[in-house]
């Protein structure tokens, strides 16, 4: 079976690099109009430009997703560049990786209260349309203890949580959400690329974490997101779906 986004909008909050950007392009390619934010405006103009590519509409705005502000201006002018939203995708990170105050506010603003924010911005549109769903992009360190990252796992075992909340408050409504936590995903620019020469001790020791002796790519990740916002997954609301490749089972 193919997977057929013909015809759907779907919003990326957070779509210009990693797994946000392979997320876009595969629904570009799956047939959706596509609209992505970010702060940077330089990446994120030059995904907008491979997301054009495909043919589909397309839309980018720079965003600060810590910004309620920007979270209000971004969503009504995306569903208005795509003539509505069936898709929206939570999936922008603040990068919070200590246990300071400074991580604390960036993986709540950003992790966290983004996810919420823009939910509720999108969710008008999204009630517009039959057979919408927001799919949330958490972390395998947000079902295991983080004590490298503990604001940044603690963020996403929220976002785990609210998932089944909105997933439960929605469903009458016709609105499916789901989740997507990742293992590690090694990309170009990504963090795990970098800790292969900053913190190589690190690197090499979450790689013998991976059974399948390597480190996941964005585009597998995608794949599963796209089947979640698809109608395939009509019958899919609510769930956790872990895209490791088995990490952690490695004893």
């Amino acid at each position: 079976m193919n997977i057929d986004l013909t015809g759907k909008r779907l919003v990326v909050a957070g779509g210009s690099r990693g797994i946000g950007r392979s997320i876009a392009l595969a629904a570009a390619e799956a047939g959706a109009a596509v609209s992505i934010c970010a702060r940077g405006a330089a990446t994120l103009q030059a995904t907008r430009a491979e997301i054009a590519a495909f043919g589909r509409p397309t839309h980018a705005a720079t965003c600060d997703l810590s910004s309620d502000a920007d979270i209000t201006r971004y969503i009504p002018a995306a569903a208005a560049a795509l003539g509505g939203i069936d898709i929206l995708v939570n999936n922008a990170t603040g990068g919070g990786r200590s246990d300071d105050e400074a991580s604390w506010d960036a993986s709540l603003d950003v992790d966290l209260r983004a996810v919420v924010r823009a939910s509720r911005a999108a969710l008008p549109f999204l009630l517009a349309q039959p057979g919408a769903s927001i799919i949330n992009i958490a972390s395998g360190s947000g079902l295991n203890p983080s004590p490298r990252n503990p604001a940044y796992g603690a963020a996403k075992a929220a976002v785990i949580h609210y998932t089944r909340s909105q997933a439960t408050m929605l469903a009458k409504q016709g609105v499916r959400v789901n989740c997507v936590a990742p293992g590690s995903i090694e990309f170009p620019g990504g963090s795990w690329e970098r800790r292969k020469t900053e913190a190589p001790a690190l690197y090499n020791a979450t790689l013998a974490n991976c059974p399948r002796g390597r480190m996941g790519h964005p585009e597998e990740v995608a794949n599963v997101v796209l089947f979640l916002a698809s109608p395939l997954a009509e019958w899919v609301t609510a769930q956790i779906v872990s895209v490791n490749g088995g990490q952690g089972l490695v004893r």
